[in-house]
């Protein structure tokens, strides 16, 4: 399948020609999702052409910022809101702001190393070259896992997001359940203060370094490293087994969230328990207001929340994101009736 969708940041509404039957939605954040927004928004517009939505991929914290400020009309995020964040949005509006889970998805080690295509990574060296620990492809923490495999005696370009992201989020969420040294130094943040690496904006600009760069490291969205065509590792999770990502790995690790997801749907799935969970597996999320002033807006939001938990979610698989457990299907159904 051709997938030569993805740019950095692209509208998904053609704005010219708006009549003024339709009504038009903006969003704006994460990156992540931007392949499966852009194919539902299109899909449902063909089949609704009275409602468009324009969906700027800028990022998940750019996202939450226009949100919160009220610039779009919904946000969209690959980590959750904190309760610092859901505070200021609810001080500035005098409501809150919800959180709708949308696909499931992966954050993969993507590497560009001459004559290697695969490798296995374990948490302690993941931690490693991101604290900028280990610094050589052959370091012992990287030949033990790779048994067999030449790895050359070149240091290592670490390659990580320049702005604030919710695969950062993801990214350090993970390194902080695996790495103490990891949590106590750098910690869990969509904006992290590097210890080491060049900055690329973007997943599109993170996939263009290392495959340019020989001898990186970086990481990014499944979807982004199979489009590209970079190599992308095997993680051992929690039980003690590489990985690799998959629809299969992913919907694994979030076996388990889907019994316990808390009703505000914030949730945190990586080092997910499981012998064929993915350890770096995320769901991610629609910001919606709780309260929508404009009708029409209000009518087109839960419109298109009901189809996408529904008919939305038979097209993810196709562009490599997993489908939704059916409990929090039932779960976000329900929830919709909060939006007022």
């Amino acid at each position: 399948m051709t997938r030569n969708f993805i740019g950095a940041t692209v509208a998904v509404a053609l704005l010219a020609g708006l009549t003024p039957a339709q009504t038009l939605i903006n969003g704006a954040g994460a990156s992540f999702p931007y392949p499966m927004y852009s194919k539902w928004f299109d899909s449902y517009h063909k089949k609704f052409p009275a409602f468009q939505f324009n969906y700027q991929s800028i990022g998940s914290s750019g996202g939450i910022k226009q949100v919160t400020e009220g610039t779009v009309d919904f946000g969209a995020s690959d980590g959750p809101l904190t309760d610092d964040q859901l505070k200021a949005y609810r001080d500035k509006h005098g409501s809150g702001l919800l959180h709708f889970p949308t696909v499931l998805g992966a954050v993969v080690p993507i590497f560009h190393v001459n004559g290697v295509s695969q490798l296995n990574f374990t948490p302690e060296a993941l931690a490693g070259i991101f604290l900028g620990k280990i610094t050589k492809w052959d370091d012992p923490e990287l030949t033990k896992a790779n048994a067999g495999v030449k790895l050359p005696s070149a240091n290592i370009v670490v390659v990580h997001r320049a702005e604030g992201s919710g695969t950062t989020y993801v990214w350090t969420d993970y390194l902080s359940k695996v790495s103490p040294d990891w949590k106590g130094k750098v910690g869990v943040s969509a904006t992290p203060n590097w210890p080491v690496g060049l900055g690329g904006k973007g997943s599109e600009g993170v996939s263009g370094q290392v495959k340019q760069v020989p001898n990186s490291i970086g990481y990014v969205e499944l979807i982004y490293a199979i489009q590209n065509k970079i190599a992308y590792g095997k993680v051992r999770n929690s039980s003690g087994q590489f990985i690799q990502a998959s629809l299969a790995s992913v919907t694994s690790a979030a076996g388990k969230a889907a019994k316990t997801m808390p009703e505000d749907f914030r949730v945190s799935i990586t080092n997910a328990e499981g012998s064929d969970a993915f350890p770096i597996s995320t769901f991610t999320w629609l910001l919606i207001p709780e309260k929508i002033a404009d009708a029409g807006k209000k009518k087109a939001i839960t419109d298109f929340l009901k189809w996408m938990l529904t008919d939305g979610q038979n097209m993810t698989e196709a562009l490599d994101y997993a489908k939704l457990p059916k409990l929090v299907v039932d779960k976000e159904m329900k929830a919709i009736a909060k939006i007022q």
